[in-house]
């Protein structure tokens, strides 16, 4: 049976969402659709509000509703450092992880020349901006270790060397718990490389 194509629209709409396939899609449509009617005008409310109300920080790009975010207000924060990162999910991640006290900025994505994504698209003229007014002394580099990520780190050490910004990179290694022999090589080896005083 072919669905409807207000249906079919539905069902190719719901496949914008990461992970979610042609049958994940039509799963999702036909429950929103079935007796949940009420949670799928909820859920399409909830939709418009954010795509209209929630734009990024005027300072380090995260989602907000304001001018500037929380983390950018906040008087407890430390605002000599400054960690870079990917996307939102990366502040949220740190946020609740690690007991960091300091200013993000967030690119938004990675440099990707091949898709077209560029140091301006990324905000980066704004981050050396912001590093070159000298009140930030540290800018934490936390991306991935995808080769674009490693290719944004590294334009970013640059970007931090320009600036005369002492730039670190966020450590990566052996998990708590793992054990050698099930860790990757790279992932040992940059345990390895990133090794400290004990």
């Amino acid at each position: 049976m072919n669905p409807s194509p207000l249906l079919a629209e539905l069902i190719s709409a719901l496949q914008y969402l990461p992970g979610v396939g042609p049958k994940s899609a039509q799963r999702i449509a036909f429950y929103l659709l079935d007796q949940h009617r009420d949670k799928a005008r909820r859920l399409a409310d909830m939709l418009q509000r954010a795509a209209d109300e929630i734009g990024r920080c005027s300072s380090c790009r995260t989602f907000c509703e304001s001018e500037t975010c929380e983390l950018c207000t906040s008087p407890n924060r430390e605002s000599g450092i400054l960690c870079v990162v990917e996307n939102p999910l990366d502040v949220v991640s740190i946020e609740q992880a690690a007991d960091y006290r300091g200013r993000y900025f967030v690119l938004m994505g990675r440099l990707s020349p091949i898709d077209g994504v560029t140091p301006d698209a990324l905000g980066i003229p704004m981050l050396e901006k912001r590093l070159g007014e000298g009140d930030i002394d540290e800018m934490i580099v936390a991306t991935g270790t995808t080769m674009e990520g490693e290719a944004t780190a590294h334009y970013l050490k640059d970007v931090a060397r320009r600036t005369s910004v002492r730039a670190t990179r966020i450590a990566y290694g052996v998990p708590v718990g793992g054990e050698l022999e099930f860790v990757d090589s790279t992932t040992l080896s940059l345990a390895l490389t990133s090794r400290r005083e004990y």
